[in-house]
C-alpha cells in the first residue's frame, strides 16, 4: 500500500470517528433538551394545578391549559421514544389554545363579532389540517428506512 493509500484510509478513519462523535453530541442534546422541555412542562402543570388548589376552584381556561400540557407531554413523549416530530400533536395545542382563547373571551360582554368568527375559523382550518394529516398518514404511511424495517421485523420475531 502506498503512502498515499495509506494516507485515505487514515483520512476516512478519521472523518468515520469524527461523525459518529458527532452524532453522539447531537443526540445528547436532543435527550438534555427533551428531558429540559418535559421537566419544564410537568414543572408549569404542577403549579397551575397548585394554583387551582389554593383558588379553591378551576375554571374552563384552567382545565383547558392542562390539557395543554397534557398535549405538550404526549409530544415529547412521542418525540422521545420515535424521534419524530408529531405535527397533529401541534395542532391539538393550538386548536386548544383557541378553543382556551374563545372560552376567555366570551365571557368579556363587549366581544366584536369579528373576533369570534376569527377564532372559531382558525380552529376550523386546524381541525381541516388535522385531517387532511390523519388521511395522508393512513394513505400515504411515512418512509420507514431499511436498517428500521429490520429493526421492527426483529422485534416482532423475538
Amino acid at each position: 500500500m502506498s503512502r498515499l493509500q495509506n494516507a485515505e484510509v487514515k483520512l476516512e478513519n478519521i472523518e468515520k470517528h469524527t461523525e459518529k462523535f458527532g452524532h453522539y453530541l447531537v443526540d445528547l442534546f436532543q435527550y438534555c433538551a427533551l428531558f429540559i422541555i418535559g421537566a419544564t412542562i410537568v414543572w408549569s402543570g404542577v403549579t397551575t394545578y397548585i394554583g387551582m388548589i389554593e383558588k379553591g376552584a378551576a375554571t374552563i381556561e384552567d382545565i383547558l391549559l392542562l390539557f395543554i400540557f397534557l398535549e405538550l407531554g404526549a409530544m415529547v413523549g412521542i418525540y422521545f421514544k420515535t424521534s419524530r416530530l408529531p405535527v397533529q400533536f401541534l395542532l391539538y395545542v393550538a386548536i386548544t389554545v383557541m378553543t382556551r382563547s374563545l372560552a376567555s373571551t366570551l365571557n368579556i360582554a363587549d366581544m366584536p363579532d369579528l373576533r369570534i368568527f376569527s377564532i372559531t375559523g382558525g380552529t376550523l382550518i386546524l381541525a381541516i389540517c388535522v385531517w387532511i394529516l390523519r388521511h395522508a398518514s393512513w394513505k400515504f404511511p411515512p418512509f420507514i428506512s431499511h436498517s428500521e424495517a429490520e429493526e421492527r421485523s426483529g422485534a416482532t420475531k423475538g
